[in-house]
């Protein structure tokens, strides 16, 4: 399908990180810009400030790598799905949507935690109950064991909010585990992702 850009060519590109969802961004595309993303795998956009083209972490080093790119159902809008190098705003924030209600949405809570574990791999085990775990794999595995039955002895006769609260403690100590390997919960998620194919 082509691309049905505006009458000034251009059309809206929001930016969104392939492993957790977030919204990074939103910006434009001419069909240079276009051409060139999809020729390097690199976030190219159209400065409309500047009047020109720019790649995204050219100077900063903050480029977004594209995994895919969707359009919506007149072609008007593109969504890129990107891995992130840095911050995707020039303030250094993570992403260029972090004022106003700025609330936390369900879907950030788990990349929020991975965020927190990667901090604390370096802190003191006294200090951090989080590095405590990260410095002893195998308490971590203790401890996932011990909130998974937790959670089942939840389910069997709790009220829903201990289940959330015991499933919630399963999560936070099964992403100190992926994390102690090396891994996030994205990588099991790309495991469920194949298994529906």
């Amino acid at each position: 399908m082509e691309i049905a850009f505006d009458d000034r060519g251009l059309v809206a590109c929001v930016v969104q990180d392939w492993r957790t969802g977030e919204v990074l961004t939103l910006a434009y595309m001419d069909e240079q810009a276009l051409a060139r993303t999809r020729e390097t795998g690199e976030m190219h956009f159209w400065s409309r400030s500047r009047g020109e083209l720019w790649h995204k972490g050219e100077t900063s080093g903050n480029v977004q790598r594209l995994r895919g790119l969707r359009y919506d159902c007149d072609a008007d809008s593109l969504l890129a799905l990107v891995e992130p190098a840095g911050p995707a705003c020039h303030t250094g924030e993570r992403t260029c949507f972090h004022r106003g209600d700025t609330e936390s949405a369900p879907h950030e809570a788990l990349p929020a935690l991975e965020r927190v574990i990667a901090d604390r791999r370096g802190a003191s085990r006294e200090e951090s109950y989080t590095a405590r775990l990260l410095a002893d794999p195998p308490l971590i595995g203790e401890k996932v064991r011990e909130e998974a039955e937790e959670v089942a002895r939840a389910g069997a006769g709790e009220s829903g909010e201990r289940v959330a609260e015991e499933a919630a403690d399963v999560l936070y100590h099964l992403s100190v585990l992926l994390a102690s390997r090396d891994l996030a919960l994205a990588d099991a998620l790309d495991v469920l992702n194949a298994r529906r194919r």
